[in-house]
């Protein structure tokens, strides 16, 4: 059961999409989407575990990520604005385990131009719908910085329910970081589900 889910995402091109936002597979050649933001936008990674601080950098993200991909234990995802008809950033499913039915929604980014419309809320309706209704995953688990006041607003504004704090939990690129746990349950689906369609119809 567990090779045979990997191998789907290994080898699938899984398309979310709703009337404002598309997210479809990272590719290599999305750097070219990527670059701007790496160039004009540094402080987008002000919070995040790798360097993005060059187009090496950059390449080396998109990389890591794909590789993930080939292992099965990660989808990652470019983020295409509808109503702007521009890229907006990234974002990914990752410690997917099919055995345990779970798996996190993370390493996500928008660039400045796209937080606040609506887009990381479509995002996450979309993403929550595939793992719940498609994946058949009875928890989804979110991680941030906890100095990353931004972020865990908006997890716990979708309906993520905050778990704890692991201490001194991550290396980052400027030394070592707490992160904060929250999470969505299969059996919470429903409510959030609803909630975030009324948001997003606004």
């Amino acid at each position: 059961m567990e090779n045979k889910n990997s191998q789907n995402l290994i080898d699938k091109k899984y398309i979310l999409e709703n009337e404002y936002v598309q997210l479809r597979p990272l590719a290599m050649e999305d750097i070219k989407y990527i670059r701007p933001f790496v160039k004009n936008e540094p402080e987008l990674w002000k919070y995040s575990l790798a360097s993005m601080r060059s187009e090496m950098d950059a390449v080396a993200y998109i990389q890591s990520a794909i590789n993930l991909r080939t292992k099965g234990s990660s989808y990652p995802f470019m983020v295409y604005d509808k109503l702007k008809q521009e890229y907006a950033g990234m974002t990914r499913f990752y410690e997917i385990n099919h055995i345990h039915k779970s798996c996190a929604i993370g390493y996500t980014w928008y660039g400045k131009n796209f937080q606040g419309t609506g887009v990381n809320k479509s995002c996450k309706f979309l993403m929550l719908s595939h793992a719940f209704d498609q994946m058949n995953m009875e928890r989804v688990e979110f991680r941030a910085d906890v100095n990353n006041a931004h972020s865990i607003a908006a997890m716990k504004s979708i309906g993520c329910v905050e778990e704890g704090i692991l201490r001194n939990h991550f290396t980052t690129p400027t030394g070592r970081r707490d992160t904060i746990i929250l999470s969505i349950l299969q059996s919470e689906w429903a409510s959030v589900s609803t909630h975030l369609q009324k948001r997003i119809g606004k």
